[in-house]
């Protein structure tokens, strides 16, 4: 097997899904393009390109392509929140995207409602052996990290147990999912959605486009509806960005180990 260089894309939506990432990466140099700051460097042996994609899939779709086209980025990850869609999902869970949709896109009667035109698809695969390795690592980042990551005040703060991680559809669109009434819309018609956000189906079409392989992983932060009673500033500063930093550094060990970027 011919191994090529990885250049790792990392994107979140907010800064806080990042967090700790940039401050310790190495031979860094900082790119201005778009509004968004591209910041290149070295992560734990790997060269990365990380950046803040800011909300909403147009948002994602031309940061995923600037990545891609600019930076020359070989694979790419999503790290970031989103709002349960299954009620066996908790606050502190993890899903996996092992495919993604666009729950608002509908072109009837032109195309099959959720089809993306042109292209023939509705639902779009994450790569098999980076979703994999992303799912192993949330895994290890539970079993070893967790209870030392998440102080004790917190875990209390947002009830969090002993998270669980999965692996299945996630839904994206262009509106925040704050009610049960907007959910049931949704889970009505796509019964299989573990989770609903608002970038991760944009970046899959642009790296499906592009032919680049890439994998999504998403902290449960609230139920997706008005009962959730989480705090989602303080959810992020002090659950979601401990989570992104310990997942994205066993990524990367499983990935080092494994040598599975191809």
């Amino acid at each position: 097997m011919n191994f090529h260089p990885v250049r790792l894309g990392i994107i979140s939506a907010l800064r806080e899904e990042q967090a700790g990432l940039i401050e310790i990466m190495e031979d860094v140099v900082t790119t201005t393009r778009g509004m968004r700051d591209y910041v290149s460097g070295r992560l734990w042996g790997i060269e990365c390109v990380c950046v803040l994609s800011r909300i909403g899939k147009v948002a994602a779709a031309a940061t995923t392509a600037t990545l891609i086209e600019k930076f020359g980025v070989s694979h790419i990850i999503f790290t970031g929140v989103a709002g349960a869609a299954d009620s066996r999902l908790r606050v502190g869970d993890i899903v996996v995207a092992r495919q993604l949709v666009q729950h608002d896109m509908n072109a009837e009667p032109l195309f099959p409602r959720y089809e993306v035109p042109l292209t023939g698809l509705s639902h779009f695969y994450s790569d098999q052996i980076l979703s994999k390795q992303l799912f192993n690592a949330a895994q290890e980042f539970i079993r070893t990290d967790f209870h030392s990551a998440i102080a004790d005040h917190d875990k209390q703060q947002f009830h969090l147990l002993q998270p669980l991680v999965y692996e299945g559809l996630i839904a994206s669109g262009d509106e925040f999912i704050a009610h049960d009434e907007q959910l049931r819309k949704i889970t009505d018609k796509l019964q299989d959605v573990l989770a609903v956000e608002m970038e991760g189906a944009a970046v899959a079409e642009v790296c499906f486009e592009f032919g680049i392989p890439f994998a999504i992983v998403r902290t449960i932060s609230d139920g997706a509806n008005e009962d959730s009673p989480v705090d989602f500033v303080q959810f992020l500063e002090k659950i979601a960005a401990h989570y992104a930093y310990c997942i994205v550094k066993r990524f990367i060990a499983i990935n080092q180990g494994e040598r599975a970027l191809t």
